[in-house]
């Protein structure tokens, strides 16, 4: 698989805006042929963008992966320095998700641009604009997962993953539920669920098929199999934050 047919082939909307300038510039020598007559796999669909296009527009698998190269990029070095255990964990997500010879070309990728300075903002603003909700929470979930991979969060960490749920446009309650999932305190069932520990019964039962919905694999289908592993994972947080309130309640 050559870069060219790797990038060209699997990305839709990203490759314009400010992320198809970051890809741009990591994938310099990376990248193995690019025709000098039409511009390459980028021109195109720079252009398309910047003519503009339809809100959320189908999400493609490519679009998703370089969205969360350079928010793992920049998660990995909110706390000035790039920890080993992080890295390693991007790479056996990618090689999850993707197989062996997709993720080297990801992490290859990947490593560029931790090379660059990336204005955060702009990047997730794009996203905001061109991504689906759902995708977007996967994205969010996927970077608190880098974050706690060398078995502590944080604050610069949590404070740059927070920064980027709010450019997102991800809802504090959104936040706080994903996050919820990676810290085992005593509320952290409810805060998963979206509820206060105050909560009814009737209010929980409703919460949890609220959130059986909203985190439902099929909401990332168009993703492909890949990311509906990631997606899985969530629903199954859900799951057993709902069975540890009936456990504690008694319903």
């Amino acid at each position: 698989m050559s870069y060219s047919k790797w990038i060209g082939g699997a990305i839709g909307w990203s490759l314009g805006g400010p992320i198809g300038a970051i890809i741009g510039i990591a994938i310099g020598s990376l990248i193995d042929s690019m025709s000098q007559s039409d511009g390459g796999p980028f021109s195109a669909e720079r252009e398309t963008y910047n003519q503009g296009s339809t809100p959320y527009q189908r999400t493609q698998s490519g679009d998703f992966e370089v969205s969360l190269l350079i928010l793992a990029s920049s998660v990995i070095k909110a706390d000035g320095k790039l920890d080993q255990r992080e890295l390693d964990f991007v790479r056996q997500q990618f090689v999850g998700m993707y197989g062996k010879e997709r993720a080297n070309h990801a992490f290859k990728l990947f490593k560029n641009i931790n090379k660059q300075e990336v204005s955060i903002r702009p990047v997730c603003l794009q996203i905001r604009q061109m991504m689906e909700h759902a995708s977007r929470l996967q994205l969010m979930h996927f970077l608190f997962g880098i974050a706690k991979a060398d078995g502590h969060v944080t604050e610069n960490e949590v404070n740059q993953i927070h920064k980027i749920a709010s450019y997102l446009g991800i809802s504090s309650r959104d936040y706080e539920s994903i996050k919820a999932m990676f810290y085992n305190d005593g509320d952290a069932a409810y805060k998963v669920l979206e509820i206060d520990k105050s909560a009814s019964v009737d209010t929980i039962k409703k919460a949890y098929r609220k959130m059986a919905k909203k985190y439902h694999p099929d909401k990332v289908i168009h993703l492909g199999p890949a990311h509906q592993k990631g997606a899985e994972e969530k629903f199954r947080q859900v799951q057993a934050a709902y069975e540890q309130i009936q456990k504690e309640r008694g319903f």
